[in-house]
């Protein structure tokens, strides 16, 4: 499938691969640790294909085979975490990346190839499914660093993988395997690294081919339950279930199955 780039600027580079949209962490040099750009970057890009409908899934990658994202990039920290005011703004832009894609309205992969720690972690945490190479490695390592690491992140990852190793991953804060990983529920599967690309792509373009509006609908819903219950807007979820009643997808993927052909969703 033709690839068209939107944006090769260091350090995100943006692209799409017909209906998939792809945002890569490029800092290789450094496992594409995070940098404030980067953090600002990405978030930018996401942004756009929100509004994209050409747009219907999202897989972020790494750079270079080493790493997907390596957490922060401690050489930026002199002039960009120096002060309390510098602080400040870093974690503004690390919140406003996060609150993006999690709040996204299309599906997220995270295609992990290598190095996924700290950051990283967290980045691909807010992704709806995790595809790991063999030879991915993961791991929080704040206890190592002195960092103190916030509630909602421990949150995230304690809805994924339970208190239990949510507690091991925090408290060791040594680096875990893929199938670590795997039985942690970190990763929803773990492919030999030659099979990364035939696992994620394909996957990615077969949602991208599904009814938009139903897809929508679900991460309506899973969006709602990653709130506190008391958050919950069922309503608004209501309205994208009906909304997929009313559609012509509807009346398209009724037909399509009748007539025994690939159905032609337009998300109208």
């Amino acid at each position: 499938m033709a690839t068209q780039v939107l944006a090769t600027a260091e350090p995100i580079i943006v692209e799409r691969r017909g209906g998939v949209g792809v945002v890569t962490f490029n800092n290789p040099a450094r496992h594409n640790a995070m940098s404030l750009d980067m953090w600002l970057g990405a978030a930018k890009a996401i942004s756009t294909f929100a509004d994209d409908d050409a747009v219907r899934c999202v897989v972020f990658t790494g750079a270079g085979d080493k790493a997907f994202v390596a957490g922060a990039d401690i050489s930026k920290f002199e002039n960009e975490r120096a002060s309390v005011e510098h602080i400040e703004v870093y974690n503004d832009a690390v919140s406003a990346y996060h609150d993006t894609v999690q709040n996204l309205a299309k599906p997220t992969i995270a295609r992990i190839d290598g190095y996924c720690i700290g950051g990283g972690l967290a980045i691909a945490l807010d992704c709806d499914i995790r595809i790991a190479s063999d030879d991915s490695r993961f791991a929080v390592p704040a206890a190592k660093l002195g960092i103190g690491y916030g509630f909602d992140g421990v949150r995230r990852l304690y809805d994924i993988v339970g208190p239990q190793f949510v507690a091991e991953i925090f408290y060791t804060a040594r680096q875990f395997d893929a199938e670590e990983a795997r039985i942690m529920g970190l990763v929803n599967r773990v492919v030999p690294k030659a099979e990364l690309d035939d696992t994620v792509w394909p996957m990615a373009e077969r949602i991208a081919g599904n009814a938009p509006l139903s897809i929508a609908a679900v991460k309506h819903s899973l969006i709602e339950l990653a709130k506190p219950q008391k958050d919950w807007d069922l309503a608004a979820v209501d309205r994208a279930v009906s909304k997929c009643f009313g559609s012509a997808d509807y009346t398209e993927g009724r037909t399509a199955f009748m007539e025994k052909r690939k159905p032609n969703f337009t998300g109208s």
